[in-house]
């Protein structure tokens, strides 16, 4: 989820139209609640707003002086920002909780919580001019809605690939069966991304060459399904050197050779191709996990104009353009590559390329595959297995 400039700036921060939303039970604008049902207009800015990130999301130039796309929105609205940058999706779930932040920039494995936590509010999309833009297919997901009802605005989207050195790997695989049924043959040498929701990706393996399992969606996962994803888990783990989730390690780990094949994103592709390593990354033939971030508000904002003010900025065309590209992702919409050079390489627009994707989408017992006879295993249960899978 990053590229070579993010890089730069994912290093750094790792240190370190409207008066008030007029609903029923909305209070003033200078300190009313926000709306726990979805806004129908909007009111006056408040003046200010408080972000909940992914480093690179919400950037000011105070990383890189060329990198701002928040100034231009402070000067257009009047809304003051102040961000926090988060790790993991399991803090940026907590730190919701304060009650301390207008608005959450959220991945697939946080969503739900969030939205059964009662922690953000239903969005009404019609207020926010840019989301008619946005791609269909990123549209009323089950990581970003329920029942029909949206809780958010698509961000931009990626696949987690299959990296590989080209020179130890041959032939070049098309198949996860290099980092799973196969891993012996680079043993000690395989990475993985280390995260409860890299159960999904074994569960997609899965999907393909035990379909006697019947999975039809990697987060809905019975008591079965589940313990067959995490038994395969258990048997790569003999075979892993290094489980990352900081990209800069795994791009180390591919320059010096410790590591020749894994999970990984286009954008540590792009950086280990700008140093002439030796890799390729593939979408290989099962499909792949991926995510799509939701900008979403947090339903006791004290600042919904100037959240939801930030929310169409965000997606609109140019700046999403700048802020994916910043961070190495596909753009939200066709009119984002306008300002871009580099949709091709992200896939941007590719419906049949996106449709292979399986975005992250946090786990829950009401399985989101529809089934109603069985009930699914939760994202703690997932938490509680990824311990015991890396020992």
């Amino acid at each position: 989820m990053m590229r070579t400039s993010r890089g730069a700036r994912l290093a750094a921060t790792a240190l370190t139209v409207g008066s008030i939303v007029v609903l029923a039970g909305c209070g003033t604008s200078s300190g009313g609640a926000a709306p726990s049902e979805e806004a129908e207009e909007l009111g006056d800015y408040e003046g200010q707003v408080s972000i909940l990130a992914w480093p690179g999301y919400v950037e000011d130039g105070s990383n890189d002086p060329e990198v701002d796309w928040v100034t231009d929105f402070e000067e257009k609205t009047g809304c003051e920002v102040t961000s926090k940058t988060y790790g993991t999706s399991d803090e940026a779930v907590n730190l919701m909780k304060t009650g301390d932040y207008d608005v959450i920039a959220a991945s697939g494995d946080a969503t739900l919580r969030l939205i059964a936590a009662g922690d953000v509010a239903p969005v009404n999309t019609d207020l926010i001019p840019s989301y008619a833009g946005i791609y269909d297919f990123l549209k009323e997901k089950e990581w970003n809605s329920v029942d029909g009802q949206s809780y958010g605005v698509p961000h931009g989207y990626g696949a987690n690939l299959l990296l590989y050195n080209t020179e130890v790997v041959t032939p070049a695989p098309t198949s996860w069966d290099v980092v799973f049924d196969g891993a012996d043959a680079y043993s000690g040498k395989i990475t993985a991304y280390d995260s409860p929701i890299y159960i999904a990706d074994a569960a997609v393996y899965l999907m393909t060459h035990q379909p006697d399992l019947g999975i039809e969606n990697p987060y809905a996962l019975d008591e079965e399904q589940f313990q067959a994803a995490v038994d395969l888990l258990k048997a790569q783990r003999a075979h892993v050197g290094e489980y990352w989730s900081d990209y800069l390690k795994e791009i180390q780990a591919f320059e010096t050779g410790d590591s020749v094949a894994g999970t990984t994103w286009q954008v540590i592709q792009n950086v280990l191709a700008g140093g002439d390593a030796t890799t390729e990354v593939v979408l290989p033939e099962e499909g792949a996990t991926g995510w799509s971030d939701t900008w979403m508000i947090a339903s006791e904002a004290e600042n919904p104009n100037c959240a939801y003010a930030w929310l169409d900025w965000i997606a609109s065309p140019e700046t999403n353009a700048e802020a994916t590209a910043y961070f190495g992702e596909a753009p939200s919409s066709q009119e984002a590559c306008d300002y871009r050079d580099d949709c091709e390489a992200y896939h941007a627009g590719d419906e049949e390329y996106a449709s292979q994707i399986w975005y992250w989408t946090t786990p829950i017992a009401d399985c989101v595959d529809g089934r109603t006879d069985v009930e699914c295993v939760d994202y703690a249960r997932w938490t509680e297995a990824w311990s015991e899978i890396k020992g």
